[in-house]
């Protein structure tokens, strides 16, 4: 007689959820009828863009809803009991005991001022898991199992000292420290490198296959959910679009929106030579002339100089878009600083457009900056929030330009047309606007000057896969239009190989090598950018396809 083993009953049943968070008098709903379910063991990949419900949704779970948000109806079932209504305290008993967060950002998830040490030693001294004789050495073999050099000396230092990545491996440690049968994973490498992202991920899955713990991921990274998730939910707007089998799903989505979801993933696309309007381009016409490039600080300790960037050298045709790329510490910042005049190279030339920028000064240093501009990262930190769009856009040419106020207004609406803001975006201030239309702002800002090189500091990183694939479309269509040279600094080289001609792949200050990208992406010649290229998200369904 053949005896059939029952399933295993799923760790997490959501059925029916619905949540709502009061504005004043009102209530908005901002999770409708969400019902999935996660087995042991199992990686369920919550999928959608800002505003889809997948935070609101995870933190419901935990019980961790801001104060304004309410379960309005539904059920949160953690091994077979509803959970979504108990109490902070009745939540407490299950919190990092049976369920458990990696939160999106190492940087404000830790405490400044208390050692790593005893921020993971915490936790068993809250559910007093563990004998105070016990704990340091509890702590040490949770450093160590989550990959951190050195245990003894981590468990002694505070968080600032630690890298982002290493921060993550923190989290993660105080994460798995009693074993839960559920880890929320919520955006847990948005913020980081793409390989340092791949060795957190490829961590998670470890553990996960140690401990059999369950694992609710929480992303917008449709190549990180293909890679890591046994099955998505998609979310828009709250509401679920579909579910299934990861695979199935990627390889045929039912949902308009899921289908959209993957044809703006960097990660999945195909690169595309867009043609370039540049009339009366010589071949030799290099705009921007980097050579020898070196640039050094005094060390924190006063022990010599560190060497931020070493002899870096590289050329840029006019009308074509170069990418900087590298790990954090790798020299993309400095250089660009020192390209668009912020800082001062301590040897080697630099030159934009037949001009040699390290001898500005003054006047003439000020007025090299309408050649070149910077579009920042972070669209909600790079826009004053007391200005309106009308006013952000007009100050450049109040600081260079004498034309006459209706000339001025005038040119400010019509490149506000051209990057595709409406018309009555105008008066907004920043608060009043989506992070893609802020950094449409942040480009007209940019480009209302008419210049000739605009570097682009990670300016599409911050934002959801859908609204990154437009403005990408965007900055291609200005570039085709203007003759546009952009430099386009990035960690993400899904992007980089889906927009660029060329490369310089930095490491540690150095070049590490450079050149046509389709060439480098096809057959690099170092390690390093081997190992970049391997930690692209979405080899899965790259490989499939």
């Amino acid at each position: 007689m053949t005896v059939v083993a029952k399933p295993l009953p799923p760790v997490l049943e959501v059925e029916g959820l619905c949540i709502a968070y009061r504005d004043g008098h009102a209530e908005r709903r901002a999770v409708h009828d969400v019902s999935f379910r996660i087995n042991p063991g199992e990686v369920v990949a919550l999928v959608g863009e800002s505003g889809s419900g997948k935070t609101t949704t995870a933190q419901s779970i935990i019980g961790l809803l801001a104060a304004n948000g309410r379960v309005e109806s539904g059920s949160i079932k953690l091994n077979g009991t509803d959970i979504a209504r108990w109490s902070d305290r009745q939540l407490d008993t299950v919190r990092g005991v049976k369920i458990s967060l990696v939160p999106q950002d190492p940087g404000s998830s830790l405490n400044p001022i208390k050692t790593i040490g005893s921020q993971i030693g915490e936790i068993f001294r809250i559910h007093g898991a563990l004998h105070s004789e016990e704990i340091e050495g509890r702590v040490l073999s949770l450093l160590a199992r989550v990959g951190l050099s050195e245990p003894a000396l981590r468990a002694r230092q505070y968080p600032h000292e630690l890298s982002g990545g290493m921060r993550q491996r923190v989290l993660i440690a105080i994460a798995i420290a009693l074993k839960p049968q559920l880890i929320i994973a919520d955006e847990p490498t948005s913020a980081l490198d793409v390989t340092v992202q791949k060795r957190i991920l490829d961590l998670i899955d470890e553990l996960r296959a140690e401990y059999g713990t369950s694992v609710l991921l929480v992303t917008h990274d449709l190549g990180v959910a293909a890679d890591r998730a046994d099955r998505l939910v998609v979310l828009q707007k709250g509401r679920i679009q579909e579910q299934d089998a990861a695979g199935v799903i990627l390889a045929a989505p039912r949902s308009a929106y899921t289908r959209q979801l993957l044809a703006d993933a960097p990660s999945f696309t195909a690169p595309v030579k867009r043609p370039i309007r540049s009339p009366g381009v010589g071949v030799q016409d290099d705009v921007v002339v980097v050579e020898g490039l070196v640039r050094e600080f005094p060390r924190d300790d006063g022990r010599g100089r560190l060497c931020a960037v070493n002899d870096l050298s590289f050329r840029v045709r006019r009308g074509t878009t170069h990418a900087i790329v590298g790990e954090s510490g790798s020299g993309k910042t400095t250089t660009i600083r020192n390209i668009v005049g912020f800082d001062k190279p301590t040897a080697g030339r630099i030159e934009i457009d037949g001009i040699e920028v390290s001898g500005l000064k003054g006047e003439d240093l000020r007025q090299f900056r309408r050649k070149i501009q910077l579009v920042y990262q972070n669209p909600y930190g790079s826009l004053d929030p007391r200005q309106s769009v009308l006013q952000i856009v007009t100050e450049p040419l109040l600081n260079f330009s004498r034309l006459a106020r209706a000339d001025r207004e005038e040119k400010v609406r019509t490149i506000l047309s051209r990057v595709g803001l409406p018309e009555d975006a105008l008066l907004r201030r920043p608060h009043a606007l989506s992070g893609g239309q802020r950094q449409r702002v942040a480009i007209a800002r940019a480009l209302v000057l008419d210049p000739q090189v605009v570097v682009l500091d990670e300016a599409v990183s911050a934002l959801d896969v859908s609204v990154q694939a437009r403005i990408l479309d965007l900055l291609a269509e200005l570039q085709s239009d203007l003759g546009l040279t952009y430099l386009f600094v990035s960690h993400d080289l899904a992007v980089v190989r889906q927009i660029s001609d060329t490369v310089s792949v930095l490491k540690d200050g150095r070049l590490v090598e450079g050149g046509v990208v389709s060439e480098i992406f096809e057959a690099p010649s170092s390690e390093y950018t081997c190992e970049l290229i391997n930690a692209i998200p979405g080899r899965t369904r790259r490989a499939a396809a």
